[in-house]
């Protein structure tokens, strides 16, 4: 009786203390950068257990920035730490909570007063929701809505399926964003680019030639019940909001079935950490519908996987978990190439591209190690969209149109590089 009174009593504090929003003032975004070997494997051993700060960007090679985010004093000991080899802090921003402010602040939009949904602005679930069943109407002859899944809150993850009458026997091409909650600016360029392929088809040649030749399906939000509480209650908040004892949620993009859990950081077992991997592989019920939806079709129907992040402009093929080479490293290397340099050339953003393990950091269970290992699915990506660290995951909405812009033109250019390279 006393143990369940405890534990009744833990959970209310829980669920008081997630009711409110989370304030980040006195937070910074500190960046480190290792310039040696010794430097590196300090920060490789950091990041396997970084404690209680937040890692925003991870580091996997020498040159690489490690950017973190915590209080005053959680960064205190670790800049003491990192200091002892040589490695000193630049801050990248002052106060977090300034930062967040200033993204809602200056969440305007485009200005077009005429436009139905303006891409040029962030939206809620609701909007973004609403938009996807106006325009799938807008466009029936070529666009539906469709539903994959229900969140463990019971929210439905929608997607536009984006068809043309070309052929009844074309293959598929997934897209996704909103995998981690914060990382706003993935379903605001993912929204972008799902509207500019329905108003172009039939207008933009490269856009009528993509649509012909691919089916395609567009989630712009994954975490839905996540994104949904980076507006009511943590604007930092990463993973799903499945419930445990003591904390909430898991990380969808290290749930998946696919190397699950193996050789994962400290945190990645650990409940209350941002890369948890959950207590199962899909045992995240988001994760579990995309997966079983991509199943559900012929093996080989579906050519193109990609997962939206941010950010650090970075364009990811397989493997994730390990820093061997697959067996289409070399058409995936190609494809990124051709990707990146068209993506490039619309405003010159530069994007490094490469294996997620040794681009990014080495991570077990994702989305794009599964759909290329378990579905067959060649051209698997994780993208990491703006920017490099200036706003971090708070990328004003100004950025959201060039953002979609770019990516948009890269996307056309790998279906191209796909159809000549099967």
């Amino acid at each position: 009786m006393e143990t369940t009174h405890v534990l009744c009593i833990i959970w209310c504090l829980i669920t008081f203390c997630t009711a409110t929003k989370v304030n980040y003032s006195g937070h910074k975004v500190i960046r480190f950068i290792p310039h040696n070997e010794d430097q590196f494997k300090y920060v490789e051993k950091f990041q396997f257990n970084p404690g209680k700060v937040d890692i925003w960007r991870g580091s996997a090679g020498i040159g690489i920035p490690l950017d973190l985010s915590g209080n005053e004093d959680e960064l205190r000991t670790v800049i003491g730490s990192f200091e002892r080899f040589g490695m000193n802090p630049g801050v990248l921003m002052n106060d977090l909570q300034e930062g967040i402010d200033y993204q809602l602040e200056t969440n305007k939009g485009s200005g077009d007063a005429n436009a139905d949904f303006d891409y040029g602005k962030y939206h809620t679930l609701e909007e973004i929701q609403g938009w996807i069943e106006d325009i799938t109407k807008r466009y029936p002859n070529i666009a539906d809505m469709v539903s994959i899944v229900k969140s463990y809150e019971g929210r439905e993850m929608l997607a536009i399926q984006i068809r043309s009458n070309s052929s009844s026997n074309k293959a598929g091409i997934w897209i996704e964003g909103g995998i981690h909650a914060r990382e706003w600016i993935s379903p605001a360029t993912v929204i972008y680019m799902a509207g500019k392929l329905l108003e172009g088809y039939g207008e933009v040649e490269n856009v009528t030639k993509a649509i012909d030749a691919f089916d395609w399906y567009i989630v712009p939000v994954v975490n839905v019940d996540g994104y949904k509480y980076t507006w009511t209650g943590d604007r930092n908040w990463r993973k799903t909001r499945t419930k445990h004892l003591l904390c909430y949620g898991s990380d969808p993009n290290r749930n998946w079935d696919n190397h699950w859990c193996n050789g994962e950081s400290a945190g990645g077992h650990n409940p209350c950490s941002d890369v948890y991997c959950g207590p199962k592989p899909f045992s995240e019920p988001v994760v579990k519908g995309v997966a079983d939806f991509i199943l559900s079709k012929p093996t080989g129907y579906f050519k193109i996987f990609i997962d939206f992040h941010s950010y650090s402009q970075l364009w990811m093929s397989p493997w994730g978990y390990t820093k061997a080479k697959p067996k289409d490293y070399e058409q995936q290397e190609a494809s990124s190439a051709a990707t990146v340099q068209a993506l490039t050339a619309v405003h010159g953003t530069k994007y490094i591209y490469g294996p997620i393990a040794s681009t990014i950091y080495v991570a077990s269970g994702s989305s794009a190690d599964w759909t290329y290992a378990n579905a067959s699915i060649k051209y698997s990506y994780g993208v990491e969209l703006r920017d490099q660290g200036q706003y971090g995951f708070l990328l004003p909405a100004d950025q959201i149109i060039p953002s979609g812009e770019e990516t948009l033109q890269g996307l056309l250019t790998l279906t191209q590089f796909v159809q000549n390279n099967p």
